[in-house]
């Protein structure tokens, strides 16, 4: 019993104490908030960035090139096609991030799948499709696949330690840090990446184009890259907006914006539009999905029924329309509401030296070229280390034809095995390599035929070897080399463009109107800026205005419901709107308050309403200092939907009064010292400009200025015949026997 309890208090003094202070533990460790994230957040940032997201200058991310690589080695270059399922468990060796990111990743990659210019995998089965968000692929145990031949361009002399290479994440085996690829694939095919904080989106260039390029880059780097690369080519096709000054501004900046649209045709007999392609932005099912809530909501009511006919044979959206509707100017009006004309965003964002950079085309392509360069520089070291090494071997062999016996003797007579290598160098004065490398001659090559043969190699070797020797000091040569290679690359894998242009001509603004019921109305618009519409059953009912104390009726007119109307202020600004804007309201309503309701600046008042259907006729003005303006209503119109126009009219004099006439009319205008003057607005010629000072109508004496205009009719302008003028200006007459406007029939 006393043995065990001595057992276990060594057993205890041997065991540290669980409770033993430890320094520091327990404390709280200020740290500012920016020290906590660049520790703690910036690696990560970096790895998404570096590892998962960004492309690099061959054109791939991570996860791309470990799958290429893999197909590679599986021997899927040139082989038969074999199951998806065992090119994704191949490719977990290298890229352990799962079966699905894998098999979405080689989806992509698929030319089943359509989403790239030109695919990098040959595939069999469904892949699904890049312009259907409801078309899934199938299963990885389902499909079939194998590269594709561009694939030769990408994996050509990786072999010959033209790339780095670098263990895998258990470190049992290689994989290249890029591909040396023989064109500038990262401009071929599109490429977009979302990282931490920062975004790429790489458009796709057609192969031609961008090979002709980098080859005239070579050349002359001042060359104009518009002169050779016309744009961006998607697989889908569609047509693109030729701008080139925003192409100029993506090719010198890696930023900007390309317009898309989709292409369509029209069937006379069927009275039906086809859309065959569409922008590499959108889907099938976005574009259906926003036509039929279009519909729906009212705003397109010229159609009558969409379906999808897409099939094995392509994509197409097939649109019935009504009888009489212009299927032109249809697809202009769903070119501005729908998906079907959209803007792709480039951000050329790419890894160089694993830092990500905004590059434009040029600077891509310088970049590109230096890394090719290199690649090409790197495979000619190995090829001339290869026929040095080889050359080494030969002259040891020529040593030997001096005298053969002489070299059996010395391996028939050395007594052990080990000993032959360093008798044959003694004997001959070579090196081990060289030695072992006699020593391995079989017996039945030991004849002057062989020997010779192998000798006359030495010559043709050494002019090898100096060719590359003198390539390989002259950048000159390299790059000869590389446009070689893109010459050959445009012959075997250049096709024709699938993205055509369409220009700025071909762009018609239409205007985005609602189908609203018309019928007739009359409106009022009080002094203090109330307006009300009220429909003619509503007015015989009850035509008893309700107004605030103090206010009138200023204007009262007949218009329909489809009715322009012109609010001008007392700040030399007109307010559009349209009388639907307006409810329908009864004459014991206030009505509603115009500068709430078309949010006027503050202490901005209605000073006078005018009404059109076309913009036909003209507005006349009349100042306080006598002037008056003539201008077309045409001025006041606008292509796009402007709801506000400064600079009206003249602010340079108060405004009097605002008349619409038609052709012309009779105006009367009358002085605070008791002067009066009517002139036919014939006289005056229009002017174009809104804020124009007019003519001078009326010369006023000393500190007089016109107080009221009005239009009269023909009847009242010849009872009042001594007031009117032939020519202006004039002073006018008195108007002693004139009633007072108001209560004249205007």
């Amino acid at each position: 019993m006393a043995k065990r309890k001595s057992d276990e208090t060594k057993k205890k003094k041997a065991e540290p104490e669980v409770n033993a202070y430890i320094e520091g533990a327990g404390n709280v460790v200020e740290e500012r908030i920016t020290m906590t994230l660049e520790k703690n957040y910036m690696p990560y940032a970096m790895s998404v960035i570096v590892s998962r997201a960004f492309p690099e200058i061959d054109g791939f991310k991570p996860s791309h090139r470990k799958l290429l690589y893999t197909m590679y080695k599986m021997g899927l270059q040139n082989g038969a096609k074999t199951k998806s399922a065992n090119i994704v468990g191949q490719t977990m060796r290298l890229n352990p991030h799962g079966d699905a990111a894998i098999y979405e990743t080689m989806v992509r990659l698929a030319r089943g799948n359509e989403s790239l210019l030109h695919p990098y995998i040959e595939s069999k089965g469904n892949f699904g499709k890049a312009y259907s968000r409801d078309m899934s692929y199938a299963a990885s145990r389902y499909t079939e696949a194998k590269l594709e031949p561009i694939c030769n361009e990408l994996f050509r002399d990786i072999d010959k330690n033209t790339v780095d290479f670098v263990p895998n994440y258990d470190n049992t085996m290689q994989e290249p840090t890029l591909l040396p690829a023989t064109f500038p694939s990262i401009l071929v095919n599109s490429n977009v990446g979302i990282g931490v904080s920062m975004a790429s989106s790489v458009c796709s260039f057609n192969l031609s184009e961008v090979c002709e390029t980098t080859i005239a880059l070579i050349r002359n780097p001042e060359h104009n890259v518009l002169e050779t690369l016309k744009g961006p080519d998607f697989p889908g096709g569609a047509f693109a907006l030729y701008d080139e000054e925003e192409l100029d501004k993506i090719y010198r900046t890696g930023k900007g914006s390309v317009k898309l649209r989709a292409k369509y045709s029209y069937d006379k007999k069927a009275n039906c539009l086809e859309i065959t392609e569409i922008p590499a932005t959108t889907t099938v099912e976005a574009i259906i999905e926003k036509i039929i809530a279009l519909v729906k909501a009212g705003k397109i009511r010229e159609i009558q029924y969409i379906r999808d006919e897409t099939d094995k044979t392509g994509l197409t959206v097939a649109i019935d329309l009504k009888r009489g509707v212009d299927p032109d100017k249809l697809m202009q009006k769903l070119y501005k509401l729908t998906p079907l004309q959209d803007n792709y965003s480039c951000n050329f964002n790419i890894l160089v030296h694993g830092y990500p950079k905004v590059m434009g085309v040029y600077d891509i392509l310088r970049e590109w070229t230096t890394f090719r360069m290199d690649c090409v520089k790197r495979r000619i070291v190995f090829d001339l280390d290869k026929k040095k090494a080889k050359l080494h071997l030969l002259k040891g062999l020529g040593k030997i034809l001096l005298d053969i016996d002489k070299a059996i003797r010395i391996v028939r007579e050395t007594e052990e095995e080990s000993e032959v290598i360093p008798n044959l160098m003694i004997g001959f004065g070579i090196d081990e390599v060289q030695a072992e490398y006699v020593a391995e001659i079989k017996l039945r090559h030991l004849n002057r035929e062989y020997i010779l043969n192998r000798i006359a190699e030495t010559e043709d070797l050494e002019k090898e070897i100096a060719e590359l020797m003198d390539t390989l000091d002259s950048n000159r040569k390299i790059k000869n080399i590389i446009i070689g290679e893109l010459k050959d690359v445009i012959k075997k894998y250049g096709q024709p463009r699938k993205t055509q242009f369409f220009y700025k001509t071909d762009i018609e603004e239409v205007e985005e109107t609602e189908e609203v019921p018309d019928y007739q109305c009359r409106l009022f618009l009080s002094d203090s800026g109330y307006f009300k519409k009220i429909i003619p059953q509503s007015l015989r009912m009850a035509s008893e205005q309700k107004l605030k104390e103090g206010d009138f009726i200023s204007m009262e007119t007949d218009a329909t419901n489809r009715t322009e109307l012109l609010f001008f202020t007392d700040k030399a600004t007109v307010y559009k709107a349209k009388t639907s804007q307006f409810e329908n309201t009864k004459a014991s309503d206030l009505g509603d308050y115009v500068p709430v309701k078309l949010s006027f600046e503050d202490g901005e008042n209605v000073s006078s309403l005018v009404t059109t259907l076309d913009y036909s006729g003209y507005i006349i003005f009349v100042y306080e200092n006598g002037k008056v303006a003539k201008v077309p209503l045409k001025a006041y119109e606008t292509k796009t939907n402007r709801k506000k126009l400064s600079n009206a009219y003249s602010a340079k004099s108060k405004l009097i009064a605002v008349f619409s006439i038609e052709e012309n009319a009779l105006i009367m205008l009358r002085t605070t010292n008791g002067r009066a003057m009517i002139f036919d607005t014939a006289l005056l010629m229009p002017k174009a400009t809104r804020d124009t000072i007019g003519v001078q109508v009326m010369t006023l004496k000393a500190k007089s200025t016109v107080e009221k205009a009005f239009v009269v009719d023909e009847q009242t302008a010849e009872s009042l015949s001594k007031y009117r003028s032939k020519s202006i200006p004039v002073a006018g007459c008195f108007a002693k026997d004139i009633p007072d406007p108001d209560q004249m029939t205007l």
